[in-house]
């Protein structure tokens, strides 16, 4: 079953609180979503670091009920 973009932002804001988040659905379908990800929690650390974490914030659903996800990750000073 696919993951609903309520759910995604549901994973990613108990994983990053107070983080800006968006979430677009590319293809309607509930398993190809982009997410923007701009929190404190990736002060410092590079994008691979940054990405693994929101994969770890998924808590093994990357694969399986979510398909693909293209991600866009920054600390709020890196954000532009």
């Amino acid at each position: 079953m696919p993951m609903s973009a309520d759910d995604l932002r549901d994973h990613l804001t108990e994983a990053f609180p107070g983080a800006d988040i968006a979430i677009e659905d590319l293809a309607g379908d509930g398993d190809h979503y982009r997410a923007r990800i701009v929190a404190e929690a990736f002060h410092g650390l590079n994008r691979v670091r940054q990405h693994q974490l929101v994969y770890a914030a998924l808590k093994g659903k990357m694969g399986g009920e979510l398909h693909a996800l293209a991600l866009e990750t920054s600390a709020p000073a890196e954000a532009g």
